[in-house]
């Protein structure tokens, strides 16, 4: 089993990480203030694959208690 610090990507001398807070900032990413934030049309173009993804996280969700 290998450990997480052998994926950690080296980056070329003078360069360091940006934190989380530097990547919102520079990325100019606001918060979410309401669940209307998260409202995106077209995302199923039938009622019928609303259907089927509705089905399909219901039975995975349940899949995890047995």
């Amino acid at each position: 089993m290998s450990s997480g610090a052998e994926h950690i990507e080296q980056l070329p001398a003078g360069h360091r990480h940006e934190s989380l807070d530097e990547q919102v900032r520079r990325r100019g990413l606001k918060p979410i203030t309401s669940v209307a934030d998260l409202v995106c049309e077209g995302i199923f173009d039938t009622d019928e694959e609303l259907d089927e993804f509705l089905a399909y996280t219901y039975a995975a969700r349940r899949s995890d208690l047995a």
